[in-house]
């Protein structure tokens, strides 16, 4: 399935097809039921400090980095002051900067401790691990493609706003297990994933692969934080 070689280490060399974007949340649920499991295993020999930490590596080797990788290229194209062509030339680079060095040591700190906090449901990783993939999902049937012949190209073809409703069964299993604050949590992952797209149209006219993966884990990480939040 080009969804799973995609989003995960499995299936790599596939060539994606335009059909993979409407199997990304269930993909993306696969992924959560996964990290679920590892987070409850490790839980029952291994301090939550130590249980944080595994999830987050778990997560970093089931995509292969994928996303982490998008992250850091996003925060060295779209946050310093340059012009357009710019900023997609830096993206395109395989090095790393200041922005993306600090937006990745940030982002996995705040995983992990989120992850570590005994104040979330292992279960609630499903779905929050869907709505990312739901939401990435959507965005090429908004927002206008920057990168013509780039990583995301195969997709665009598959692109449905129906795909949206695909957030409904994420959300539902959310309040479900957490309740009002699961609510509260993909209302975040929203407004957070919306910032990263817009940020990403302004300055480059659109979106592009390494955006996306941004989105995804801006999305998951916002909701986790959301769920531990002590109001």
């Amino acid at each position: 399935m080009g969804a799973v070689a995609f989003l995960t280490v499995f299936g790599r060399g596939q060539t994606p097809q335009a059909r993979a974007l409407w199997w990304f949340p269930v993909v993306g649920a696969g992924l959560g039921a996964v990290l679920a499991a590892v987070r409850w295993g490790a839980g029952e020999l291994w301090p939550l400090m130590v249980v944080g930490i595994l999830v987050v590596a778990a997560d970093l080797v089931l995509t292969g980095g994928l996303h982490l990788d998008g992250l850091a290229d996003s925060a060295d194209g779209l946050l310093p002051p340059m012009e357009r062509d710019r900023r997609m030339a830096v993206m395109a680079r395989p090095d790393v900067g200041a922005f993306a060095t600090a937006a990745v040591a940030v982002v996995l700190a705040a995983r992990w401790a989120a992850l570590s906090a005994d104040g979330i449901d292992s279960l609630s990783l499903v779905p929050v691990w869907a709505f990312s993939r739901t939401v990435v999902a959507v965005v090429p049937a908004i927002v206008p493609y920057a990168r013509p012949g780039g990583l995301a190209d195969p997709f665009l073809a598959g692109a449905r706003y129906w795909l949206a409703l695909w957030l409904a069964p994420a959300v539902v299993a959310l309040v479900l297990i957490e309740g009002i604050p699961g609510a509260v949590a993909a209302g975040v992952a929203v407004m957070a994933s919306a910032g990263v797209v817009a940020l990403s149209w302004r300055r480059l006219g659109g979106f592009t692969g390494d955006v996306l993966g941004a989105v995804i884990l801006v999305a998951e990480t916002a909701a986790l934080l959301a769920l531990v939040a002590d109001p």
